[in-house]
């Protein structure tokens, strides 16, 4: 057993260890051993955090000229393509995604910062045409304040990068809570902070569980705004906890994606794109493509080749390059998948491939490409989020039934449309209820693509111009430009 590593917060520009010593174990997925300890951060640390936010909010940090934050902006960026190498190695071990993925990503988060650093100096207000006489109204856009950031474990660069490069161009400052699954990364990413010059308290990185850290967090009177990326359920206790101080919300949550195949789709560039969808990351990703709809007529022809296709998937360790797909990130998400899938094969489907625990280690959480055929769309597998590689599939006839089917589920985050019709595309595009639509493409993101969802899927948009109104908020100027004075509002007439 290699040496167990100890991680320290980061608050006010500091590394600190728990004001009460406890620690959180993190497990390297591929073993299923310790391998580091981070600190349990209680209510206490909350506190220390959420004040070194508030004081730097208050000091110069929003007070900077757009320009002068942005150049810190560039200086994380910076710092992530120089360590990308050694924060993808980081990552791997915390949360078992393939290394050869995990570097690549690091290297493009590097864009988001860029891009929010060109954004910091051109926001603008407006002038509002006012129906009052010797009255000018101008608009202008302010920082919110201290921001909760709280971060998933899954694809944390880029979740971070969403909610924090907006907010810091903006003026705001952040407290990142780290998720107790995979925590290590982001205080790895607080050094790269710390290196890029940026004040003291402007960004803070804490670790702790969701209570009494995450209740602490969400609940504070300084905190004015949360980000959170993660389940329906933790966001629903997070709502319920911003009724305390009032604060905004904003929130990205699960999906359970359909991707529909029509007929005329051409069939290569929708196997690659489908298979990309469920089984790149081992299925562990909110848009997950996790539910597939075929045609009739090419049904049974296709789902053949997206068998064969997944059989071969190379399972193993995810350093190595050879890997195709690593280990699920806990042994609580591989027994809800297999609880899923034998309840959905009790209730008519039909497993294709995969299906139950991979022999390649008796001790890492892996689990093969999994297909399953179902009769029923509402069946477990079809109908809830596993964030594994499983995939449901499912026959349609017209298109009417597949947008109906598209549309038959609590999520609306994510969704694929395969088809060769321009006008087809359009008209499914537009009817599928998701913040996301993939046409003859899938598992794309950009600093410019706004990402988000509605129904169970949250609210709110992350990436793009749009994610700047997230972190600010409208003031409104009201200019008397008479040289006479106001009326005197006693008298009557």
């Amino acid at each position: 057993m290699t040496k167990i590593q100890n991680f320290k917060m980061f608050i006010n520009g500091e590394w600190l260890e728990s004001s009460s010593g406890n620690k959180i174990e993190t497990l390297n997925p591929e073993t299923n051993e310790v391998w580091a300890t981070v600190p349990e951060a209680n209510e206490e640390d909350v506190n220390k955090a959420v004040e070194a936010a508030h004081n730097a909010f208050n000091g110069s940090w929003s007070k900077l000229h757009p320009k002068e934050r942005a150049k810190f902006l560039r200086n994380i960026g910076n710092q992530l393509r120089e360590n990308a190498e050694h924060l993808g190695k980081i990552e791997t071990i915390d949360t078992g995604k393939l290394f050869k993925e995990i570097k690549s990503q690091a290297i493009y988060i590097a864009e988001y910062y860029d891009y929010y650093a060109g954004l910091a100096d051109k926001v603008e207000g407006t002038v509002v045409p006012i129906d009052k006489p010797d009255m000018q109204v101008i608009t202008t856009r302010i920082p919110i304040g201290v921001i909760a950031a709280i971060i998933p474990w899954n694809s944390q660069m880029l979740l971070t990068a969403v909610k924090l490069a907006p907010a810091l161009a903006m003026g705001n400052t952040v407290i990142i809570k780290a998720s107790e699954l995979a925590p290590v990364t982001l205080l790895e990413f607080a050094k790269l902070i710390e290196k890029s010059g940026i004040p003291k308290g402007v960004v803070n990185v804490i670790t702790g569980l969701g209570d009494p850290c995450g209740k602490a967090l969400t609940t504070h009177n300084l905190i004015e705004k949360i980000a959170f990326t993660g389940g329906p359920e933790t966001a629903r206790h997070i709502i319920r906890n911003s009724a305390e101080n009032l604060s905004q919300v904003s929130l990205e949550l699960g999906g359970k994606s359909p991707v529909v195949l029509f007929n005329d789709a051409d069939q290569e560039n929708a196997l690659n794109g489908i298979m990309a969808g469920i089984f790149a990351a081992s299925g562990q990703s909110c848009i997950a493509g996790s539910r597939l709809y075929i045609q009739s007529k090419i049904y049974d022809e296709f789902l053949d080749k997206l068998v064969a296709k997944a059989e071969k998937i190379k399972l193993g360790a995810p350093m190595d390059p050879d890997t195709q797909m690593g280990p699920l990130n806990s042994f609580r998400q591989l027994e809800n998948i297999e609880k899923n899938i034998k309840e959905t094969i009790e209730q008519g489907g039909k497993l294709r491939c995969g299906g139950k625990r991979s022999s390649i280690s008796n001790k890492g959480y892996y689990f093969p490409a999994t297909i399953i055929e179902c009769e029923n769309h509402n069946l477990p597998t079809a109908e809830n989020e596993l964030f594994g590689p499983v995939l449901s599939v499912m026959k349609f006839d017209d298109e009417k039934s597949a947008i109906d089917q598209m549309n038959d589920n609590q999520y609306g985050l994510s969704s694929g449309i395969y088809t060769s019709n321009l006008g087809r595309a359009m008209r499914v595009s537009k009817a599928v209820r998701a913040g996301i639509v993939f046409v003859n493409t899938y598992r794309l993101i950009s600093p410019s693509a706004p990402f988000g969802g509605i129904k169970d899927s949250g609210y709110g948009k992350e990436a793009g111009v749009e994610s700047i109104k997230e972190f600010t908020r409208i003031k409104t100027t009201w200019f008397n430009t008479s040289e006479k004075p106001m009326t005197d509002p006693f008298t009557m007439g």
